[in-house]
């Protein structure tokens, strides 16, 4: 029988990227197509079978969340809040859910991240899991290089390599069984003071329990204009399947690729 999983969002963070817009509340409450951006990690979560969800916050905005989510009782959720006083890395915010988890396995999300996928994990016992997907610039991500003629057995993560080893980004998505935060206790601050999640990963894969799942639908993060514009594109097509419907009277939204490509927004012609 596979333990308990229980769900942890990362909404943290200053949003620096989304400024002016973060000024007034965290940018994980900023709309992505007709909902608020932390909506879709807990509909993630919810459907990989968490109904108890932690979200860690920083403290400037954090009763913005609060005030939205509440309990989690409308969403048959139960949801808590855990506060990250300073940046410290995703690492770092994870390890404040150590009391929360016990002895369940976690499924961890990126409150930035959005997934078209339908995620399982009646699979998964213990070790860790991470979620891939090609993508056309792997330097810019954590890129996962897989045995030679292995599709889930994971031998090295690399953070921004200069020369990927391969096209298979890290997303924001992580499983794990509780062990998780004995790793954490190990680590050491990375060169920029914080703990790093490709750390924690690396010492899984290092004992050889580390496995992977590839995404076959689209995923996004939200964290830049560019990117929050792309999520809200995906979102919508799916949403209004407009491969040849209006958005409005004016707009038109083309379908995203096969691999998640950015949909175009044209103006129809006046």
């Amino acid at each position: 029988m596979a333990k308990r999983l229980k769900g942890v969002i990362l909404a943290g963070g200053t949003g620096s990227r989304l400024y002016p817009l973060t000024k007034v509340t965290n940018k994980h409450l900023l709309p992505v197509y007709d909902k608020p951006m932390i909506f879709y990690p807990l509909d993630t979560l919810k459907k990989m079978g968490c109904k108890d969800i932690l979200i860690v916050s920083g403290r400037e905005h954090c009763g913005d969340i609060l005030n939205l989510l509440g309990s989690g009782r409308d969403m048959g959720l139960k949801l808590s809040y855990e506060i990250q006083d300073d940046a410290g890395g995703i690492a770092h915010a994870l390890s404040l859910a150590e009391r929360f988890v016990g002895t369940s396995n976690v499924a961890v999300c990126l409150g930035d991240n959005i997934f078209n996928d339908e995620i399982s994990l009646e699979d998964f016992e213990s070790g860790a899991r991470i979620f891939l997907k090609e993508v056309h610039d792997p330097e810019r991500f954590g890129v996962a290089e897989l045995e030679k003629g292995s599709d889930c057995k994971v031998v090295s993560i690399e953070e921004k390599p200069k020369n990927p080893k391969s096209d298979l980004c890290v997303t924001g998505l992580y499983v794990y069984d509780n062990a998780v935060f004995n790793y954490i206790k190990n680590l050491t601050p990375s060169d920029r003071g914080e703990l790093e999640i490709t750390d924690v990963n690396n010492f899984y894969v290092r004992d050889g329990i580390m496995t992977c799942q590839r995404l076959k639908s689209w995923w996004s993060d939200a964290g830049t204009f560019e990117s929050l514009l792309k999520a809200s594109t995906l979102v919508a097509n799916k949403k209004l399947c407009v491969c040849d419907g209006p958005l409005n009277p004016k707009e038109k939204v083309s379908p995203a690729g096969p691999n998640g490509e950015f949909g175009s927004i044209r103006h129809s012609e006046r």
